[in-house]
């Protein structure tokens, strides 16, 4: 390709780009729960998350003992070693409660998400 066409090339490409990029959607940052267990109970117990959107959630295990983050209407379930961390991706979810458990722990590990 000769100096002109490459040039020419390159000028069209910068164009394009600065058409372009003002318009292409900026991924905003995915909100970001935290949940520690400890004790045997969930902290916060009860979370509030926004309707309709993904969320982040890290549930530390501040336990020496491994806990199961576990909710039939999340539809999820994840083992969490003692003094480790997961990290669980949940919804987007409709408006409404959903229930989560330690499945080691479920008369103490309990709590909610709270969709608003």
């Amino acid at each position: 390709m000769k100096a002109g066409v490459r040039n020419l090339v390159t000028i069209f490409i910068a164009m394009l780009l600065t058409v372009l990029l003002p318009v292409l959607p900026v991924q905003a940052a995915r909100p970001e729960l935290q949940i520690e267990i400890r004790d045997h109970l969930f902290y916060p117990s009860v979370v509030k998350v926004p309707a309709n959107t993904k969320i982040k959630l890290v549930v530390i295990n501040r336990d020496p003992t491994p806990e199961e983050f576990e909710s039939y209407e999340l539809n999820r379930e994840k083992v969490i070693m003692g003094g480790q961390k997961a990290i669980i991706f949940i919804g987007p979810l409709a408006p409404g409660v959903y229930p989560f458990f330690g499945e080691f722990n479920p008369k103490t590990a309990q709590g909610k998400v709270i969709a608003e």
